[in-house]
């Protein structure tokens, strides 16, 4: 039994509480309870004591949206559109680069920086996703492993029934992994055939997988569905059968009104980006009115080649802060709100929710202690917005996964796992120098130079 006592709690259920001079007891991985410190301290009086005067205990955060292994092309493809960074940098060196090696190093340094971060669970969808597995597993984080479905062949497979095939064999074999879980991942509308997303659809309904899919992501994903099919994609989507509770809608920047009332309608998720999205100059979803219709609104990163952090904190302040300045409504995504997306709403849109998500006895101890007494957001008058509006992700300093500390005081626990991440760091170099060989123009086509 372990005690973990801050100056503050704010257990997202229910919604809006903070709770003061408490403690959460956990046992076997899983929160025992969630008292005043003073019962605490007198139930439990052999109990090992974590003391965090000063912290905001909150649950892990879910990181809903993320291609872990692309942390190897952080930065190739600034400042270019999402058509040409997609078709002209991202897949090219994809083609040439891809490999269980890069996907393992890749998902290693982006495990470990969602992990110090705070991100407890990460929702994926890559080739190779063995190998994020493993990064995930050494890290100790929870990974969401997307069971990926595109047409065109790769390194991994030759196409979307080959990559279907190998992830649910990958899912059976990872049966017993307690922090795998699984989730249909077709990359997007224009990648995948009507055949393959019927496919998908009878799947996901025999086996009950969230279904993760880029969508509505760029005004021309929208003309180009509506030039070749007729319909906009949710509409092709969900008549081809995978419109409902199970879907992920990553994105879902350009979306009408209809758009909107039928994600609302069928109990849909969105994995809300909006770095990415600001980035890539897509645009900016219309995240208040997605909560005001009820719908479940999440806070997804993106990978790190068009982030290029993977921070949720700070994905989630913008979002916040998009929310305001889109709305004209400075209440909308208030910060109890927008704590209850980066945590709770995540794990609902993964099916998760029964098991993290908030901090309520029964539930898996997945918990981020986050410092608050430090001099740069000081006073602290509500924890809560302070988290929101104030603190970063330097200001995380304990995770617990399954009740396993993984970070403590700001360090990764294991030392094996640190020797392993510094080693993968050290091999960034090589990565580095080989898709400097691989683009067309070497060097300029990163450094750009003037003169």
């Amino acid at each position: 039994m372990e005690l973990i006592i801050p100056e503050w709690i704010a257990p997202v259920v229910p919604h809006g509480a903070l709770l003061a001079d408490h403690a959460v007891a956990v046992e076997g991985g899983r929160i025992a309870a969630l008292l005043p410190a003073g019962e605490a301290l007198a139930a439990y009086p052999d109990a090992a004591c974590v003391r965090l005067p000063g912290h905001l205990l909150v649950p892990g955060l879910v990181n809903l949206h993320t291609h872990a292994a692309m942390s190897l092309l952080r930065g190739v493809g600034d400042d270019l559109p999402l058509k040409q960074w997609l078709e002209g940098r991202i897949w090219p060196l994809e083609g040439r680069l891809m490999s269980p090696e890069f996907v393992l190093d890749g998902s290693l340094i982006a495990c470990a920086e969602m992990a110090l971060g705070g991100v407890t669970c990460f929702n994926d969808m890559y080739f190779f996703p063995e190998e994020t597995a493993r990064a995930a597993t050494a890290v100790g984080i929870r990974a969401s492993l997307g069971i990926i479905a595109v047409e065109f062949p790769s390194p991994y497979g030759t196409g979307a029934a080959d990559y279907l095939r190998k992830g649910l064999e990958l899912r059976d074999r990872l049966r017993d992994e307690p922090l795998a879980s699984f989730c249909l991942a077709p990359h997007a509308p224009y990648t995948v055939s009507d055949e393959t997303f019927r496919r998908l659809a009878s799947v996901a309904a025999e086996l009950g997988l969230p279904v993760h899919i880029h969508l509505h992501e760029t005004a021309h994903e929208v003309e180009e569905s509506v030039a070749r099919h007729g319909v906009r994609p949710l509409r092709r989507v969900a008549d081809l059968g995978l419109l409902g509770p199970e879907l992920i809608a990553v994105h879902a920047v350009h979306v009408n009104d209809a758009d909107l009332a039928l994600l609302a309608e069928h109990g849909a998720s969105v994995a809300h980006c909006p770095h990415s999205n600001l980035k890539l100059a897509s645009g900016i979803a219309p995240a208040a009115k997605m909560r005001a219709l009820g719908i479940n609104v999440g806070i997804g990163t993106d990978g790190a080649a068009s982030n290029n952090r993977l921070d949720v904190l700070l994905e989630a302040r913008t979002a916040a802060l998009l929310a305001k300045g889109a709305s004209g409504d400075a209440s909308a995504w208030a910060a109890h709100d927008t704590l209850h997306a980066m945590t709770l709403a995540g794990a609902r849109a993964l099916g998760l929710s029964q098991r993290i998500g908030s901090i309520e006895p029964g539930k898996d101890a997945d918990l981020v202690a986050v410092d608050l007494g430090g001099l740069d957001i000081a006073p602290v008058f509500d924890p809560v917005s302070h988290l929101v509006y104030a603190a970063g992700r330097e200001h995380v300093s304990d995770v617990w996964v399954a009740g396993r500390p993984v970070v403590r005081m700001r360090q990764l626990v294991s030392d094996g796992i640190r020797a392993q991440v510094a080693e993968v760091t050290g091999r960034c170099r090589l990565w580095h120098n080989r898709v400097v060989e691989i683009l067309p123009d070497g060097p300029r086509g990163i450094i750009r130079t003037t003169g």
